[in-house]
C-alpha cells in the first residue's frame, strides 16, 4: 500500500499530514508514504527530518477567494498537475490524502485523473478553496470542527503528534516544571503568540507581569525567536517571569501550565483541547476570521475564553484571566470541558477513512 500526503506550504498542512504518516505507519510498517511538496514550503525541511519522501512539484498560489484572477488558476496548474500524477503512477499510489495549501489541488486533481480515491483533510473551521473543490472529488472528507460547511465532511479533530496527543498533563507537571525552573506549586500562565510569536500578546503581557506576580502567579513566555527578548529584574520573593526566545517541547510546556494566553490556530486549538488545558484565545485579527471560528466551538463548550485583538489589554487579562488562575475549581472545569471537546485520536480515525477509502476503490 502506498499512500500520497498532500499538505505542504505551512505547518498548519504539514504538520497534521505527518502524524497520519506517523499513524499509517505504527499500523503497517510496510506502508509507503510519500509527500507533495514545493521548494518554496516549510516540507522541504520538515517532511525529511521526519524520515518520509518528499517529491517536489510547481508551486501555484491559489486565490483564498473567487476572485477573477481564479479563471487563471486552470492554465497555470496544468504542468503541476502533470508532475502530480506522474509521482502517483510512479509510486503506484493507493490513495491521496489533502490538507491544504499549495499541493492540495493538484494532487486532487491528478489523483481524479489517475482514478486514485482522494481523503480531504480540512483543520480549520472556514475551509480553503483547495479542500473545498476537493471536497467534491472525495471517498472521504474529514474536518476539525463539528461546524464545518463542507458537504459530507466527517467531525474527526485534527491527528496531532503522539507526544501531545498521549499526555498526561497531570502525571508529567512537577518534571515539567523542574525543566523550566518553575515553582511546583504555584497557578502557571503559558503565553505564546506561535512558532514566530506575536508582538500584541508580548507587549500586553509584559506590562501586565508585576500584576499576576503579586497575586502569586508565574508566568512562561515564549516570545517568538525573531522577537526581543525583554529585561527582566526578578523581584525577590516574587514568582518567576520566564521569557524564551521558543519552546521546542510544547508538551513539557503545556504540562507545566494551568492556563495559556495564545493565538487561535487551528492547531494551537486542537492541541490545548486534546490535552485539556484553558485557554485565553485572542485571534489573529487579519486574514478571513478563521482563527475566531477555531476558538468558538471550544470556548462555547466551556474550555476556553475569547477576546479580539484590540480588546486585549492588562486590565482585561487581570479581569478575566486572573480570576481563573487563581481559582482551582474554575480551572478545573474549564480543563476538563476543553478535553471533553478535544479529539486525541484524530489520526487514527484518519487512517480509519484512508482504509475505507481504498477498500472502495478495490471493491468497485
Amino acid at each position: 500500500m502506498h499512500v500520497v500526503l498532500a499538505g505542504g506550504g505551512t505547518a498548519g498542512h504539514i504538520e497534521p499530514a505527518l502524524a497520519l504518516a506517523d499513524a499509517l505507519r505504527r499500523q503497517d510498517p510496510t506502508v509507503g508514504i510519500t509527500a507533495l511538496g514545493t521548494e518554496r514550503g516549510l516540507e522541504t525541511r520538515l517532511v525529511p527530518e521526519r524520515g518520509y519522501a518528499l517529491e517536489l512539484i510547481p508551486a501555484v498560489p491559489l486565490p483564498r477567494k473567487p476572485t477573477p484572477e481564479l479563471i487563471t488558476v486552470p492554465g497555470r496548474l496544468r504542468g503541476t498537475i502533470k508532475a502530480a500524477e506522474q509521482i502517483l503512477e510512479r509510486n503506484k499510489a493507493d490513495c491521496v490524502v489533502g490538507f491544504g495549501g499549495y499541493v492540495a489541488l493538484p494532487g486532487y486533481l491528478a489523483a481524479k485523473r489517475a482514478g486514485v480515491p482522494i481523503v480531504v483533510h480540512e483543520a480549520n473551521a472556514r475551509p480553503g478553496l483547495a479542500n473545498k473543490i476537493g471536497s467534491r472529488y472525495a471517498h472521504g472528507v474529514a474536518v476539525s470542527t463539528p461546524d464545518s460547511k463542507l458537504r459530507g465532511a466527517r467531525y474527526v479533530g485534527i491527528p496531532l503528534r503522539r507526544s501531545i496527543a498521549t499526555l498526561n498533563r497531570a502525571a508529567l507537571r512537577a518534571e515539567a516544571r523542574a525543566a523550566f525552573g518553575l515553582s511546583p506549586n504555584l497557578p502557571t500562565l503559558l503565553v505564546s503568540g506561535g512558532s514566530q510569536g506575536a508582538r500584541r500578546l508580548n507587549e500586553v503581557v509584559q506590562q501586565v507581569v508585576p500584576h499576576l506576580q503579586r497575586a502569586g502567579v508565574q508566568i512562561l513566555h515564549a516570545v517568538g525567536p525573531k522577537n526581543e527578548l525583554p529585561h527582566v529584574e526578578q523581584m525577590p520573593g516574587m514568582p518567576p517571569y520566564l521569557p524564551v526566545p521558543y519552546v521546542d517541547r510544547m508538551d513539557l510546556a503545556y504540562a507545566a501550565a494551568d492556563m495559556m494566553l495564545c493565538r487561535a490556530g487551528a492547531m494551537t486549538v486542537a492541541e490545548l483541547s486534546a490535552v485539556g488545558l484553558p485557554a485565553a484565545y485572542v485571534p489573529l485579527p487579519i486574514g478571513n476570521g478563521e482563527q475566531r471560528l477555531n476558538a468558538q466551538p471550544v470556548v462555547k463548550a466551556g474550555g476556553g475564553l475569547l477576546v479580539d485583538d484590540a480588546e486585549l489589554t492588562p486590565e482585561w487579562i487581570q479581569g478575566s484571566v486572573l480570576p481563573v488562575l487563581t481559582d482551582p475549581q474554575q480551572l478545573t472545569a474549564m480543563s476538563r470541558a476543553a478535553a471533553e471537546f478535544g479529539r486525541p485520536d484524530a489520526d487514527e480515525l484518519l487512517v480509519g477513512m484512508v482504509y475505507e477509502a481504498i477498500a472502495s476503490r478495490r471493491e468497485g
